[in-house]
């Protein structure tokens, strides 16, 4: 397998405070990797670190064996696509949310519209595609998110705790839609979770962040296990 991402000595500190420290991470083509910890442990940094839109106070990232810098930042970031808790979807329709982007990544008129509806058939909200996006649902509008962030065909996608805003059941049909897709595409993926539960569904390794450290990481079945846990009985980092 090819090195996708890979970090080396990433430090982030902000206000005095250390948020993290990466000796070294490693993310593979195909990879799906789950970070998971405490609150604080510092995943969302580490993700938006490795997305390109956090600089770290020091280390280095490398891209497909590409070392960022300043000179490459804006090209290689374009390369990459991120999902959020919330949606953050544009004041239009479903459809223009994702035209939008592609136009803004270069893609135009057929490929744009064939990349549209493709992605919008795939998490089944093409019967929304003219709908305002302020009149979606929660599982609706992430469900957008998604087809947009798939459209741009990045290289790596991230995923910053997308479905904790979710209700249960619509979590539970919006992770085997997302698992049954990144399966299918053999994408490249970090997600940031706080809930266990939902590895089995997304990823194929995970990275256990305490205190702003990787303390344990492997593949899904050596850091779970065989059992899928639940809530109130698994615990992935210390007290």
């Amino acid at each position: 397998m090819n090195s996708v991402l890979e970090a080396r000595d990433l430090r982030l500190v902000l206000k005095g405070r250390n948020i993290f420290a990466i000796d070294q991470f490693t993310l593979q083509s195909g990879e799906v990797m789950a970070l998971v910890g405490p609150n604080g442990a510092g995943k969302s940094s580490l993700l938006l670190t490795l997305a390109l839109l956090q600089t770290p106070t020091q280390g280095t990232i490398l891209f497909k064996g590409q070392t960022v810098s300043r000179d490459n930042l804006f090209v290689l970031r374009r390369q990459m696509a991120l999902v959020f808790q919330e949606a953050l979807l544009l004041d239009t329709t479903v459809r223009r949310n994702i035209t939008i982007a592609l136009r803004i990544r270069g893609v135009l008129g057929h490929e744009a519209a064939v990349r549209t509806d493709r992605w919008l058939e795939r998490f089944g909200i093409l019967d929304l595609a003219r709908r305002q996006a302020r009149q979606l649902s929660g599982g609706e509008a992430q469900r957008a998110s998604l087809a947009r962030a798939f459209a741009l065909e990045p290289e790596v996608l991230f995923l910053d705790e997308p479905f904790s805003s979710l209700d249960y059941p619509t979590r539970k049909v919006l992770l085997r839609d997302l698992g049954g897709v990144l399966q299918e595409m053999g994408m490249t993926a970090v997600f940031v979770t706080h809930d266990p539960t939902e590895i089995p569904y997304l990823a194929t390794s995970v990275g256990v962040l305490h205190n702003g450290r990787i303390i344990k990481s492997g593949k899904v079945q050596e850091v779970l296990g065989t059992q899928l846990p639940g809530r109130e009985e698994f615990q992935l980092w210390p007290d």
